[in-house]
């Protein structure tokens, strides 16, 4: 048995195996004895994402270490059988009919005739990937919807699954379930955990019930102490939304990190009002958050400058200055106008706010639909007590240049995983043309439009595998989608390239109509080391 190393990124690299035991077999190994430096692992249909700090183990050591392993030890893989009810009425069902040249019953026939196994999740939290499907064998749409709603059915490759909510996606979509995949309210959120049996019928014909997953321990999330002071949003403008340090490790849930699109600005926000640099904070698309104070606290600006009015209780109004401290008073209104350039402003209280975390953290994760909602008109933000902090910096006027619309930023990306699946005239067209970041871009991904589309060499269908921020994933339609702080954990599509670590931030201030050059970093080139004897 061999082992294929591919680079991710400079901090990532993925291990491509024959199929899915295998994979699944160098999970378990490695979750046994986990190697200096690995911070988390993804698996999926024949590859193994691994996440790795840089400054503590190498893209070689670390695939030295990892073709050690003895693969003869593996988790015994067993869970109860869970009865999904579909109506098979999906828009793509003729299509997926037509692909197999059977009839749509047959497909139904067919999808309802044996059981799945839930052999990984990834995607979004309560999406699972059901392996069993041998017999509806079909591939991915060319070009991924914007949406899909929750409870849809769907196929891809070999494997079928349920959209946990509205998402993007590629799949076919066969039908809708009225059960939910993931719910926070209760003791298990994800319906289907990995090792589960999972039998689909057709929900006109016979009615089925569910057991819940036996309940596991939960970890407490509780409010930090009200202090009294508080925010409350008379207009919360395009998008603001509370977020922190994210939820790293969480990926064998299903959970992406999430967190601050540009984490930079929200640690600098953070010192100005002398919290700890992960306190969660205001992340503001475009200004346009207008707030009274209750209270007096201490607030600052960083990331996208956007100017600063305060209203005073008295009628006094006059202009702040971002990236400084400023003291707020009881009755006052701070209105946040359009920034000059850059997208996302973020806005730290000293104390952070005094709101309940969701699974660890009050990052609002909008693929996954996990965390505090949005704020809007009428919401209140407690502020928390001041505990153990520090000083207050008393300027960042350093803060980096920042995008303007029509502007070319400069993003390095890295070479891989999958550059060899496509021409070298594409990764030539990645890095010398220019490209447009279009109106369908947010934070789970920027889609991004050129003139020249990226062409394949490889043309079979990619069994789903990890992905992280930055990847630069091209459908076949050749015009990318570069994968921002909400992306799915796994995905179907090959991945050309990489942006680095280092300019993950500037990524989250990349306004729509600006224009991206790549310029590549590294070159690609894949390592085969042959395993373990002990492998099974």
């Amino acid at each position: 048995m061999m082992m294929r190393f591919l680079p991710v990124n400079l901090n990532a690299l993925l291990v491509e195996l024959r199929d899915l035991n295998e994979t699944l077999s160098l999970f378990d190994a490695l979750r046994y004895t986990t190697p200096d430096g690995v911070e988390e692992m993804i698996p999926a249909a024949r590859t193994l994402l691994v996440r790795f700090n840089p400054h503590t183990t190498s893209f070689a050591r670390l695939a030295q270490a990892i073709a050690g392993c003895d693969l003869g030890r593996s988790d015994t893989r067993q869970g109860e059988r869970v009865m999904i009810p579909v109506d098979y009425q999906g828009e793509d069902l003729p299509q997926v009919a037509e692909l197999l040249g059977i009839s749509v019953s047959e497909v139904i026939a067919r999808h309802t005739g044996n059981d799945y196994m839930v052999a990984f999740t990834g995607f979004a939290p309560g999406f699972a990937y059901l392996s069993g499907g041998e017999n509806l064998n079909v591939p991915r749409r060319s070009s991924p919807r914007p949406r899909i709603p929750a409870g849809a059915v769907a196929l891809a490759g070999l494997f079928s699954g349920v959209y946990p909510q509205e998402s993007p996606g590629g799949w076919q979509l066969i039908g809708t379930t009225p059960l939910k995949m993931w719910d926070l309210a209760r003791d298990v959120p994800a319906l289907l955990q990995p090792g589960s049996r999972v039998a689909f019928c057709d929900n006109r014909r016979r009615p089925v019930s569910v057991r819940r997953p036996d309940a596991l321990p939960a970890a407490a999330d509780n409010p930090p102490l009200d202090t009294g002071c508080a925010l409350v949003v008379k207009t919360a403008g395009l998008q603001t939304l509370l977020q922190d340090a994210g939820r790293p490790g969480l990926a064998g849930q299903g959970i992406s990190a999430s967190g601050a699109m540009d984490k930079g600005a929200m640690r600098r926000a953070n010192r100005l009002v002398g919290n700890a640099p992960g306190t969660a904070v205001l992340e503001i698309v475009q200004g346009g958050l207008v707030f009274r104070v209750e209270g007096h606290t201490v607030m600052a600006l960083a990331g996208a400058p956007c100017p600063v009015t305060i209203t005073r209780a008295d009628g006094a109004v006059w202009q702040a200055r971002p990236f400084t401290p400023i003291a707020l008073d009881d009755g006052d209104t701070v209105t946040l106008g359009i920034p000059s350039s850059g997208v996302r402003s973020y806005l730290a209280v000293r104390g952070g706010f005094a709101v309940t975390p969701v699974m660890g953290s009050l990052a609002t994760d909008t693929l996954a639909r996990l965390g505090p909602e949005p704020l809007r008109a009428g919401t209140r933000l407690p502020v928390s007590a001041p505990e153990r902090l520090t000083a207050v910096e008393l300027s960042a006027e350093g803060d980096v240049t920042l995008p303007v619309a029509g502007e070319t930023v400069t993003l390095d990306v890295v070479a891989g995983p999958r550059t060899d699946w496509f021409t070298d005239e594409a990764w030539q067209a990645l890095t010398e043309q220019e490209w447009l970041v279009t109106l369908l871009s947010d934070r789970i991904g920027l889609r991004l439009q050129a003139d020249t589309p990226l062409a394949r060499t490889v043309l079979h269908e990619l069994p789903s595998e990890g992905t992280c921020a930055g990847s630069i994933q091209v459908p076949p339609n050749g015009q990318p989608v570069l994968f921002a702080v909400d992306h799915p954990l796994t995905g179907g599509y090959p991945v050309i390239g990489c942006v680095a670590a280092y300019h993950l931030d500037l990524l989250g201030q990349l306004p729509v109509n600006a224009r991206i050059r790549f310029r590549a970093v590294t070159s690609f080139s894949a390592l085969t080391l042959p395993a373990d004897a002990g492998a099974a």
